[in-house]
């Protein structure tokens, strides 16, 4: 269910980091949309892109919300793979199952062949250390600029 800004978001760690009031390494940040580095990913540069308002799930979302999500999904997957040298992505979400917070939030994940990565089995880890955390974050915001 689409919300706004009232108790519900505010509670919605997505929706605090939306509206600047919890920190993230943004590395977009579109009218309807915004793409921030996973603080557990499963390889370096994966990334959250995540509508402004708050839909729990894709179900959620009105029909004219996708456009823009998904757009924006397709060019953070084009800078994640130049950004980190990847060979491609791979690009998911849950609903409601193993959807660890309840706002929609579509993955993109950097891959290369013989990464290790394996059927729904994501190792998830932590980033060695927070300049590392902002260089990746850089990086992408710099690919995401020469495909504005």
């Amino acid at each position: 269910m689409a919300t706004v800004a009232n108790a519900e978001s505010s509670a919605c760690l997505f929706c605090r980091i939306v509206s600047g009031d919890a920190a993230a390494a943004t590395v977009l940040a579109e009218p309807d949309v915004v793409g921030f580095l996973d603080v557990n990913p499963v390889f370096l540069g994966h990334v959250l892109v995540v509508p402004r308002v708050h839909y729990d799930t894709l179900t959620d979302v009105p029909a004219d919300g996708l456009a823009p999500l998904f757009g924006q999904v397709q060019r953070v997957a084009r800078a994640v793979v130049s950004a980190m040298g990847a060979q491609g992505t791979f690009v998911a979400m849950n609903n409601v199952v193993s959807q660890s917070v309840p706002h929609l939030h579509v993955h993109v994940v950097p891959r290369t062949k013989g990464d290790g990565l394996r059927g729904f089995f994501w190792p998830r880890h932590k980033y060695p250390s927070e300049d590392v955390m902002a260089d990746v974050a850089a990086r992408i915001r710099a690919e995401l600029h020469e495909t504005a």
